[in-house]
Order: C-alpha cells, then sequence, then structure tokens
C-alpha cells in the first residue's frame, strides 16, 4: 500500500509517501510543500536554497501525485492508494488516481459531493446565432453529500465483521458499500466508484466515508480492512517523530531539510528491518525498544547485555498483560 500523508512540523508541511503492509509502515518519499506566498517571492527562495524548478506552486493532491508517479518509475510495488480525508475534498485527486490506473481507498470529508444515480452530463444547445458555442457542460441531476447518503442506509443494522487483532481486542466493525457517481463538473462523463462506510464498535462508535474503484468482486472486509490501515501509518509518524527525531530540527535551506528527511527515513528503515527481523522471537518489538537497546549498548557498558534483555522480555510481559486484558474485557462487553 502506497499512502500519501501530510505532516507538519516547525512551521512546514510536508507530503510523505508511505509504503505500508499490515502493520509494518515506513516513508518513502517526501515532498515540501510551498504556499503561494513562497513561491511568489523569488529572494525569498533564493535565500532558503530552493531550487528554481521548485519554485512553482503545487498543492498538496499535485504532491501527493508526483510521489505516486514517481513510486511506480522507482518500481515500488504496492497494490492501492490510500489517503486520509485532507486528499478526499473534491473529486479531482480520485479521479486523477483513476485515469493514473490506481486502484485506491480515499478518505471523504463528510461534504464530498456524489451521485446515487449518472448525472449524464451535456453541452446545452445555442438558442441564439449570437455568441460563441457552449464548451462547459451541465446536468440535470442534483448531487447529495456523502454523510447524508451514508445516514439514510442505517448502517448501525449491517453486519459485525472481524478486521484484525489489536491490543484492545478484535477490532470489528459494520459496514457497507454502494455503486456512486463522482463527476467533477467538467468532464462529458461521470465515474462510477464505491462509497465504503465503516463504523467501528465500541463505546465512541466512529464512521469513516472512503470513496474506491475497487472491483465490485472484493470482498466487503477486505475493503473494510483497506480502509482502516491508516492507523499504521499514523503509528509510523508517532515513531518517526518520538524515535528518530523527524521534528526535532532547526533549519532554514532546503537541502538542510531534505536531508534531515532523509537521515529520518534512513533511521525509519533500520528500525522496520529489526522489527521484521525479530518478528518471531520478539513480536512486540517496537521502535522505542529499539531505541533503548542503541541506547543501553552504543554510548556506555555500565548495564550488561543479559539485564538489557531481561528488561525488554519484562516490558513484553507486561504489554502482552495489558492485550490479553483488553481483550477478555472486549469478549466480555461483546
Amino acid at each position: 500500500m502506497a499512502w500519501p500523508a501530510r505532516q507538519g512540523d516547525n512551521g512546514q508541511v510536508a507530503v510523505f509517501g508511505v509504503l505500508s503492509r499490515d502493520r509494518f509502515a515506513i516513508p518513502v518519499d517526501v515532498k515540501l510543500y510551498l504556499p503561494k506566498k513562497w513561491t511568489e517571492d523569488p529572494k525569498r527562495c533564493e535565500k532558503a536554497g530552493i531550487p528554481e524548478a521548485e519554485r512553482v506552486f503545487r498543492t498538496k493532491e499535485q504532491l501527493a501525485l508526483e510521489i505516486v508517479s514517481h513510486a511506480r518509475q522507482n518500481g515500488l510495488r504496492y497494490g492501492w492508494v490510500g489517503a486520509d480525508a485532507g486528499y478526499g475534498k473534491g473529486p479531482g485527486f480520485c479521479l486523477e488516481l483513476d485515469r493514473m490506473g490506481e486502484r485506491f481507498v480515499v478518505d471523504l470529508h463528510s461534504d464530498f459531493p456524489i451521485y446515487l444515480e449518472g448525472p449524464r452530463p451535456y453541452l446545452p444547445e445555442k438558442t441564439s446565432r449570437k455568441g460563441p458555442k457552449f464548451n462547459r457542460y451541465r446536468t440535470d441531476a442534483s448531487s447529495i453529500e456523502v454523510k447524508a447518503a451514508v445516514e439514510g442506509l442505517k448502517l448501525c443494522e449491517q453486519p459485525v465483521l472481524k478486521l484484525r487483532d489489536t491490543t484492545r481486542g478484535p477490532l470489528k466493525v459494520r459496514a457497507l458499500r454502494f455503486p456512486v457517481y463522482v463527476w467533477d463538473g467538467e468532464a462529458s462523463q461521470a465515474c462510477r466508484f464505491f462509497l465504503l462506510a465503516t463504523q467501528i464498535l465500541g463505546p465512541k462508535a466512529e464512521t469513516k466515508i472512503s470513496l474506491s474503484n475497487a472491483p465490485e468482486t472484493m470482498k466487503l472486509k477486505t475493503l473494510a480492512w483497506m480502509q482502516l490501515q491508516r492507523y499504521w501509518v499514523e503509528r509510523a509518524f508517532e515513531d518517526a517523530k518520538s524515535e528518530c527525531g523527524m521534528a526535532d530540527y532547526q533549519v532554514r535551506k532546503w537541502s538542510a531539510w531534505h536531508h534531515h528527511m532523509a537521515l529520518v527515513m534512513m533511521a525509519m528503515l533500520f528500525m522496520l528491518n529489526e522489527r521484521v527481523r525479530h518478528k518471531d522471537s520478539y513480536p512486540l518489538l517496537s521502535c522505542s525498544d529499539i531505541e533503548e537497546l542503541l541506547s543501553r549498548f552504543l554510548p556506555r557498558r555500565d548495564v550488561t547485555r543479559e539485564e538489557v534483555i531481561r528488561q525488554l522480555e519484562y516490558r513484553h510481559r507486561k504489554r502482552l498483560a495489558a492485550i490479553q486484558s483488553h481483550s477478555r474485557n472486549n469478549n466480555l462487553r461483546t
């Protein structure tokens, strides 16, 4: 899975490409977002060392699409593209992914407009000889906001699906999907996609709405699992900030910022490799554990190797006990 994600620190906003598989996720690409007040100020760009080719304003959606295209050019293998609701404010991002041949599951803002029936765009006929021909498509159909569409379908009555186990017990959701049409107001025809709505079971029921071009033959459980994989992307950024210093920089130059992010991604890759390598012997190994191990072994040796491992295994026993306790409590409630 490739997942564009926005992160902002120290006044900078960046768009990251994240590669994810199950519970493992790692940033693999990044593009710094430059507001118009920067791209329209040559002196400011020159002072910050921004290359001339980068001094063109691009939206976060455009940067994310460039990251997806770059991933394909580099030969990265992934099955689909996910993105948060920041990229689902309008139809443009999803429509472009579809044109690129990418399968996607993109979260939507609640006011995202859809059509329940094909809008059938048309060019109005001229009623007078004067003036140019109409070149902008119109439709007689009315759009509806996704929130209103989902509210009328009684999500709370859908069957319960178990997606995966978590530290708080099994992740269970109610889910539904139905075909919708998306039109950008410019094309000669609308695209038929699927709207996916999920509701996580628990004291605070949260409803998530996404748009996808996955085939109708894909199981609803698989589609819901794909939607909720963003959790691991957010966890990866938490680790990057708390354990790898992603937010700990004081730089003012273009190259310095990118050098810092490259080092962070290299550190994340090292930690991911260690977690995968030891997933059988230490399935609960975290980035925090790895940092603790390095802090013990690298700078000083006043603590024995056996003591460090003993403390690690003690933390894992406590963590496993908490997981089992949450699971038992959750099973009692459900």
